[in-house]
């Protein structure tokens, strides 16, 4: 079933959200926000697939709405249209200027309004299947290294906010060129499908996610995770990977292909990076296979 797309009006007056709620409802679903603040809220939390923007509202007027959206990184990739009784080219070239995909005037034609909204709706919509498919990899079909980059950063800065532990699995297959050499590298690129499709269908929550992570190198990002839950998550992928039966053998330490783990949890801070999660689970994964492979090292 296709998801309906979203639109999140933003205006301090009832009766111009009702207005613009009442033409749209029947083309996408509506949200509404009273404020700034609560429009950014909205906007990190369910991430609407547009938003119409009021200028002149208290505390927070539309203009620095706009710049916080493009600032925070649930929200940076989300178009924005103002709609505001502001109609001075002066205050048209600040909406730009501030980020917003366009610009419409008060009182505005309800049509107009609609044709724009399913204008700027299309274009997200085909922004977003060329941006998915740029973030398969090519050959297991699973989420490649940007996308795991770009899901890392979210998801870092949403542990950030909520101050929960996030967790990071750097997978290697043991042997794997040896078992290229041996096999030949078809056999290896099925090795590397199958492997990628066990580990994708041993997640269960909507928020984990598996990329490939370059070579033979596998990752899985565990929001909302701790040390133990995200060891627990290992062994469930070394378990099932074992349960493949792929015969290796150049491996020393099984008949079948294996794998080596590196897990690290932490709860961000202010001042640090993903970059020092990411360098933790490497450092253990490079302590898996220095003590023998096939083996999971964690940060506990």
């Amino acid at each position: 079933m296709i998801k309906k797309q979203s639109v999140l009006i933003v205006d301090d007056t009832p009766p111009n959200i009702w207005v613009l709620k009442e033409a749209l409802k029947n083309d996408c679903d509506v949200l509404t926000a009273y404020s700034g603040r609560e429009a950014l809220d909205i906007a990190q939390s369910k991430q609407p697939d547009l938003i119409l923007l009021d200028v002149m509202m208290p505390e927070m007027d539309g203009y620095a709405v706009c710049v916080a959206l493009k600032s925070i990184q649930e929200s940076k990739s989300i178009p924005v249209i103002f709609v505001t009784a502001l109609g001075s080219e002066e205050d048209e070239a600040m909406g730009f200027e501030v980020g917003a995909v366009d610009y419409i005037t008060k009182p505005f034609n309800i049509s107009l309004v609609r044709a724009r909204v399913k204008t700027h709706l299309v274009l997200k919509q085909y922004r977003d299947e060329l941006e998915h498919q740029t973030m398969k990899d090519g050959l297991t079909g699973i989420n490649n290294r940007r996308c795991f980059d770009d899901v890392l950063a979210k998801e870092w800065s949403r542990m950030h906010r909520e101050q929960k532990p996030i967790s990071l699995i750097l997978m290697d297959i043991d042997f794997f060129k040896p078992f290229n050499d041996k096999y030949g590298h078809l056999p290896g690129d099925d090795c590397l499908r199958k492997i990628a499709r066990c580990l994708e269908e041993s997640l269960h929550r909507p928020s984990d996610m598996v990329a490939r992570y370059g070579g033979e190198e596998f990752a899985c990002i565990l929001p909302n995770t701790s040390a133990e839950g995200a060891y627990s998550v290992a062994r469930t992928f070394q378990q099932a990977v074992a349960n493949l039966n792929i015969a290796n053998e150049k491996s020393t330490v099984c008949k079948c292909v294996t794998l080596s783990m590196g897990v690290s949890t932490t709860t961000p801070s202010d001042g640090e990076t993903f970059t020092t999660l990411v360098k933790r689970a490497d450092d253990l994964l490079y302590e898996a296979k220095k003590e023998g492979r096939n083996r999971i090292k964690t940060s506990g």
